[in-house]
C-alpha cells in the first residue's frame, strides 16, 4: 500500500510509487486502483485520485475522501491553483533557471503509437526550472509547471535540449525514469502542504549532483 503523507476528513495525499498506473489501463496490469479500498480509512467509499501522475513518476498524489472534496480539489487543480514542484535529474547541464513556454500537442501514428511535441498549433504550456545540483554530467533541476499538459516536464526537459534521465520515449535513455513530484501545496483552509521522499532509484543520481539525504 502506498505510504501516506497527509490525512484529515476530506483529502489524503499519498507517495505514489513509480511504475504504478493510477488507472488502470486497457491491457490491465496493477495500477492505484487496486490499493483504494485499503485507503478508505473508515470512509464509505475509496478516496478518488484528484489529479494524475504519469506511471513512472513517484511522489506526492492528491485524493479525495468524499464527493465534496474531490470536486473542490478538481477545481482546484482545473484552475491551477495547486503548487506543484518536482525533482528531475537530466542529462546535461542548463541554465541556471529560466521557463519554457513551448505549445504541446498529441501526436500519434502506428508504427510508434502516441507521445507528445512541440507544436505552434498545440496547447499552451508553461515550466519554471531552477538548477539545484549538477555532477557526472546530470543536473539536478527543481521543475514548477504552472499548467498541466500531459508529459509536459517531460517534453520541456527534452525541447530545451536535458531529457529526464531514463525517459526513455523522449531521448533520457532506459529507464527507470528520474522525476518525482518532491512538494505539493493545496490553498485550501487552512492550506495544505505535503513532501514525498526521494525514492531509492533517483538517490544515487541525485547525491551526484550534490543532494545529501
Amino acid at each position: 500500500m502506498p505510504a501516506v503523507l497527509y490525512q484529515d476528513d476530506a483529502v489524503l495525499i499519498i507517495d505514489k510509487p513509480a511504475g504504478l498506473a493510477v488507472h488502470a489501463g486497457p491491457r490491465g496490469g496493477p495500477s492505484l486502483e487496486d490499493a483504494l479500498p485499503a485507503l478508505q480509512f473508515g470512509k464509505k467509499r475509496p478516496p478518488q485520485p484528484a489529479h494524475r501522475l504519469d506511471q513512472d513518476t513517484a511522489g506526492c498524489l492528491v485524493l479525495g475522501r468524499t464527493k465534496p472534496a474531490l470536486a473542490m480539489l478538481g477545481a482546484i487543480f482545473a484552475e491551477g491553483r495547486a503548487r506543484k514542484t518536482y525533482w528531475a535529474v537530466v542529462r546535461g547541464v542548463p541554465a541556471a533557471q529560466g521557463r519554457c513556454e513551448a505549445p504541446l500537442l498529441k501526436l500519434s501514428t502506428k508504427q510508434a503509437g502516441w507521445r507528445m511535441v512541440v507544436d505552434p498549433k498545440g496547447q499552451p504550456a508553461s515550466t519554471q526550472w531552477r538548477l539545484l545540483g549538477q555532477g557526472n554530467g546530470l543536473a539536478w533541476l527543481e521543475l514548477r509547471p504552472r499548467t498541466g499538459r500531459t508529459h509536459q516536464l517531460r517534453v520541456h526537459c527534452a525541447h530545451l535540449g536535458h531529457p529526464i534521465l531514463g525517459d526513455e520515449r523522449y531521448g533520457g535513455g532506459a529507464g527507470p525514469m528520474h522525476l518525482m513530484a518532491r512538494a505539493i501545496s493545496l490553498p485550501t483552509t487552512p492550506p495544505i502542504t505535503a513532501e514525498a521522499p526521494v525514492p531509492a532509484h533517483m538517490q544515487a543520481a541525485l547525491a551526484a549532483c550534490g543532494w545529501a539525504a
